[in-house]
């Protein structure tokens, strides 16, 4: 089962694994660039994904892990800073 990235507000951290749901909540309007980093680091050091250079983010079970759109409109936004 791959698992869903999802926005929520009021989160005690960036981003919390949520194993009931396989899902990881993150905070929204949190910057791009430090929500990608903690999720890398949930996803290879806590789940056990595969760390692949360049590759971008995989759930544990080597599928790419879909981020919601509205946060894929932030990074973009990012990358043009």
């Amino acid at each position: 089962m791959c698992i869903h990235i999802v926005e929520a507000d009021n989160l005690p951290a960036i981003a919390v694994w949520d194993p009931d749901e396989v899902s990881i909540l993150v905070s929204r309007g949190t910057h791009p660039h430090d929500l990608i980093r903690e999720l890398h680091a949930i996803l290879v050091v806590d789940l056990g994904a595969s760390d692949l250079p360049g590759a971008g983010l995989h759930c544990f079970c080597g599928e790419p892990v879909e981020l919601p759109t509205a946060l894929t409109r932030d990074l973009a936004g990012a990358r043009s800073l």
